[in-house]
């Protein structure tokens, strides 16, 4: 996304807005906002889900350095220890 483009689309991303940015369904977005793995709040009267654009930049950050850490693990020595392959990273 451009940085003209994330201006025009304001503070707040629709559900829908989150999904084209994160190249994901928008099923896939709404279940990472209900599991609370993606910081949302409720707005309006209809209640609709909204993303601030600086929650959804610290979530993509954060899966950015979760991939390095995953990848260091698996080059590391330890990788090759089938008792410790056993965790969330793999």
């Amino acid at each position: 996304m451009t940085a003209a483009e994330s201006a025009d689309l304001g503070r707040f991303l629709t559900v829908a807005e989150t999904a084209e940015v994160l190249h994901v369904s928008v099923a896939q977005a709404y279940a990472l906002v209900r599991s609370g793995e993606l910081p949302a709040i409720r707005i309006g009267t209809a209640r609709h889900w909204r993303v601030e654009r600086s929650e959804l930049e610290a979530y993509i950050q954060a899966r950015y350095e979760e991939e390095r850490r995953v990848a260091n693990w698996r080059q590391s020595e330890y990788a090759i220890v089938p008792e410790l392959r056993t965790g969330p990273l793999l």
